[in-house]
């Protein structure tokens, strides 16, 4: 009988300014990539904040300087949600209960046959959303 050994995933890790504690810190790269027509972006965790900030992963391939690599997003920069609304992968939505914003990273559907949505968030890490709610 052949051995089967689980394969681990591998964490990536960088090195960042974190805002929060006002020094680089190292950073886990978290979920996939996410393509876009301004490049490939990506959330980066740091390890001792528990943080999270959108980086730019082509930003950081040809700069050394990974200051420039941090994607700021903002509210106003960001659909509001709701469950009423469709949203597409990619897009950056505001929850304004949880007073965070965050980037669509995938759809599902739900036990129940709706839609669903799943969102990095800045400050709730991820999320899974209802989408197209009809009542």
């Amino acid at each position: 009988m052949a051995v089967v050994r689980k394969r681990s995933r591998r964490a990536k890790y960088i090195t960042l300014y974190s805002p929060f504690l006002m020094k680089e810190t190292k950073h886990e790269l978290i979920g996939e990539p996410i393509e876009s027509d301004k490049g490939r972006h990506q959330w980066a965790r740091c390890t001792r904040s528990r943080h999270s900030q959108l980086v730019n992963l082509d930003a950081i391939e040809e700069d050394n300087d990974r200051s420039k690599a941090v994607v700021h997003i903002t509210r106003e920069d960001a659909k509001k949600y709701s469950p009423k609304d469709s949203f597409e992968i990619g897009e950056v939505i505001y929850h304004a209960k949880w007073d965070d914003v965050g980037i669509v990273r995938a759809k599902d559907v739900t036990s129940t046959g709706g839609r669903s949505i799943i969102v990095q968030f800045e400050k709730n890490a991820e999320k899974k959303l209802i989408e197209n709610l009809i009542l």
